[in-house]
């Protein structure tokens, strides 16, 4: 009887994650005004902006664009995985992926979205290097290394699963 109770309770937990899900897609509309920001700020220097400036200013548009699409793959297949299933009705667009992706595939997906953050970060820092410390340069580099070696391990080990 206590038995039964306490696997309810810890069963219904998982609702407790709703909230943070929900949360996420706050975090969403942050993340969209701040690419808005950007955009407002990029738009006015345009025609006078240098080669390389631009560059950077797209990368930083990539950037936000690649941490949003990573907000919305954790926040559906979170929630879709942990909390309840998508109840989407008929007549409605649905994601292809959704429903698709299990707990080791979004610990992937994760994964390689931090590798590709990652260098885009660390091309933003080369395409500025003469003004970034050697020390400094090299710390973005093994952090870059770590976060390539993590998703490869990850990946590895979930291969050895199958």
């Amino acid at each position: 009887m206590l038995e039964k109770i306490i696997e309810r309770l810890i069963y219904a937990s998982r609702w407790l994650l709703a909230p943070i899900y929900l949360g996420m897609s706050f975090a969403l509309m942050a993340l969209t005004v701040k690419f808005f920001q950007e955009l407002y700020h990029f738009i006015p220097a345009i025609l006078t902006i240098e080669d390389n400036q631009l560059i950077l200013k797209l990368l930083t548009f990539i950037d936000l664009s690649l941490v949003g699409s990573l907000t919305i793959i954790v926040m559906f297949s979170g929630y879709d995985n942990f909390v309840s299933r998508l109840d989407i009705t008929e007549g409605t667009e649905k994601l292809s992926w959704l429903g698709t992706h299990d707990y080791g595939s979004l610990k992937m997906k994760v994964a390689s979205s931090i590798v590709a953050i990652s260098s885009i970060h660390l091309l933003k820092v080369f395409m500025n290097v003469e003004h970034i410390a050697n020390d400094k340069l090299t710390w973005y580099v093994l952090i870059h290394i770590t976060f390539v070696l993590s998703a490869f391990l990850m990946g590895y080990l979930e291969k050895l699963k199958e």
